[in-house]
């Protein structure tokens, strides 16, 4: 299907930044929200990105306006009767988001294709608010989608191949990488950091380090942010709303740490609020006031950190991500490579794997779990690999063929 006209719900950070990308690509795009402040907020937004591109010498002052003038604000559903494809990106809640699709299908031409943007919720669930469910597919940018090279292309239950080809073809028109990736919680890229970045708050509530102390063990491992970084800045209330979502799927490997409850309860959202795991204002932390309260709340005692109790879990869930066809092996490693900044010189997480083996990321999820319990517990395909000699490079077989 071509795409001759977008639509973007939502002039937040992540729909503004839609809608610069969409307009960047030269699609017309409608920017909508419910109040004409939201809308004009969305638009000094994108206009600042390309602000930016133009300070750099990348685009002149005139490419500007021109991209400018592709994107339209309103506040009404009727600007979308002749659009082909809708991006909503409103907060994560599932009877709103089922609200929006309701609405959109009442006014959107029939073809048109109804996407969310959503990083957790079910593709399946917002599809069924509409008569149109093979035409509603999950379309996932990364915060900020300006930057940010991955998107995450989801099919829901009904979701047509039709629907998909186009998705996935609108996608890399925009210059974006685009991952096919089976509808599960969290999907693959949120499903794989949650454990990174729930493992980060584990060891700092124990003590075993400081966050300071993790943020910079992480980037010297070749990571682009530390965990407590990345955190402040997707924001703590989305990490913790994701992380509910990945409990109540996955279980006790999912479980939060009570310091991200602590930090959510407060407000603590990170650098939106000008406070999080660090403050970005003149008020004093409460994070130490929160540390002792978990210590003595829980018992826990003082554990140890290395980089290894961040990253295992993360290849454990990827294995599990395997076992399930959520993605391939070359996905995954692509879409944490350019969607979480993983180091490109270690060739991806489970390159990674394959490179210090298979076995020794077992050997050390098994001693984790004697340790820490049920959040290691190891994926019944890493036995089964170990078992059968594919431990990566050294048996020259693991999760890729390094013959």
């Amino acid at each position: 299907m071509f795409i001759y006209k977008a639509g973007v719900v939502g002039a937040g950070l992540m729909g503004s930044g839609i809608a610069q990308v969409i307009s960047f690509s030269g699609l017309p795009v409608v920017l909508k929200d419910v109040s004409k402040e939201f809308v004009d907020k969305g638009l000094a937004a994108a206009r600042k990105v390309y602000e930016a591109r133009v300070k750099k010498g990348k685009m002149s002052a005139e490419e500007l306006e021109q991209k400018m003038a592709l994107i339209t604000g309103s506040t009404s559903w009727d600007d979308f009767s002749d659009v082909d494809i809708v991006i909503e990106a409103v907060p994560e809640d599932l009877a709103l988001k089922k609200e929006i699709f309701a609405a959109l299908d009442r006014v959107c031409p029939e073809h048109a294709i109804l996407a969310t943007n959503t990083s957790a919720l079910s593709v399946s669930a917002i599809a069924s608010a509409t008569k149109r469910p093979d035409k509603v597919v999950g379309i996932h940018f990364f915060y900020p989608a300006p930057v940010m090279k991955l998107i995450e292309v989801i099919p829901g239950l009904e979701t047509s191949p039709e629907t998909m080809e186009s998705s996935l073809s609108f996608s890399e028109s925009l210059r974006k990488i685009a991952v096919k990736v089976k509808e599960c919680d969290g999907f693959l890229v949120n499903r794989l950091l949650m454990p990174y970045l729930n493992e980060a708050v584990y060891a700092l509530a124990e003590g075993s380090a400081t966050a300071k102390e993790i943020d910079d063990a992480m980037v010297a491992f070749g990571m682009p942010m530390g965990p407590f970084t990345l955190a402040d800045n997707l924001g703590l209330d989305t990490c913790y709303h994701v992380g509910n979502i990945l409990h109540e799927a996955y279980g006790e490997r999912a479980k939060a740490s009570p310091l991200m409850n602590k930090l959510f309860a407060a407000r603590c959202y990170g650098t939106k609020t000008g406070c999080g795991f660090y403050v970005y204002d003149d008020r004093e932390s409460p994070l130490p006031r929160f540390l002792d309260e978990v210590r003595k709340e829980t018992g826990v005692t003082r554990g140890s950190f290395t980089p290894e109790r961040l990253i295992y879990p993360m290849i454990n869930e990827a294995a599990f991500c395997l076992e399930e066809n959520v993605a391939t092996p070359t996905d995954i490693d692509v879409s944490m490579l350019a969607g979480t900044g993983f180091p490109q010189a270690k060739g991806g997480l489970l390159r990674y794997a394959d490179t210090v083996g298979v076995d020794a990321v077992l050997a050390g999820l098994l001693e984790f779990r004697s340790r820490y319990g049920a959040r290691f517990w190891p994926c019944p395909l890493l036995r089964r690999m170990v078992g059968a000699g594919h431990v990566g490079a050294k048996g020259k077989k693991g999760f890729f063929d390094t013959l």
